[in-house]
């Protein structure tokens, strides 16, 4: 099997359309109709990749991938019926992989399921090199980080984007770098993706954005890993 793929959404046909292209594919599938039946499988299931509607009755898809989140680092694909900016980066910002609106191709979310299962399988985020740089160590091996000792927790995503920069030090990397080497060459979505993780990843190591001493923003290209983080 290619891996476990959850679909939450409470529309049949959907789920139907989703499950017969994924099976064909490889993937081990899943359903749930509601965000409380989906929440109860993800406990039982532990699967790779979630699927998951924006518009469900009881707890719609954003209240769903925050209780998500706390639990779990499986990737998230978003499906909503509206274009909306702010659907998209509320989605971002708790922690959604990737955005597919309605309609869809069902071969393009099962595009998109592979193309966020690939990333383990990068070499960019799946060496087993021990990182230090000052009081920041990362174990890829076991894929834990320290800060001045503190373990410090992430979530799939973060840890790749903090390993990918701190690859080498005081390199500018820029968001199409980024995506490429931590969501794949064939990434579809939208670059800002990269901003939000980054946001994310500060708050998580207690950095300022404006007054940087781990993650430094070069203003108009991208980011970089301050070369010896106070």
């Amino acid at each position: 099997m290619a891996g476990t793929v959850l679909i939450i959404d409470d529309e049949p046909k959907i789920r139907e359309l989703l499950r017969h292209y994924l099976i064909a594919d490889g993937f081990e599938v899943a359903e749930a109709a509601s965000g409380e039946e989906g929440l109860d499988r993800m406990q039982s299931l532990h699967p790779d990749v979630v699927v998951l509607d924006v518009r469900l009755p009881g707890k719609d898809g954003f209240e769903v991938l925050a209780e998500l989140r706390r639990t779990s680092s499986a990737y998230v694909v978003m499906l909503t019926a509206r274009a909306e900016e702010i659907d998209r980066l509320l989605g971002l910002s708790l922690g959604a992989d990737d955005y597919v609106v309605k309609p869809f191709s069902p071969r393009e979310v099962s595009a998109r399921v592979k193309a966020l299962l690939r990333r383990s399988r990068s070499p960019e985020t799946a060496a087993d090199d021990l990182l230090e740089v000052g009081r920041l160590r990362i174990d890829q091996a076991r894929r834990l980080v320290t800060l001045s000792g503190s373990g410090i927790e992430l979530t799939v995503l973060e840890f790749d984007l903090l390993a990918t920069l701190a690859s080498a030090p005081g390199r500018v990397f820029t968001r199409r770098q980024l995506l490429e080497r931590v969501w794949g060459w064939d990434f579809f979505g939208d670059e800002r993706v990269v901003d939000v993780h980054i946001r994310n990843l500060r708050q998580a190591l207690g950095d300022d954005a404006q007054n940087p001493s781990v993650l430094a923003t070069v203003r108009g290209v991208g980011y970089k890993l301050v070369e010896d983080p106070e």
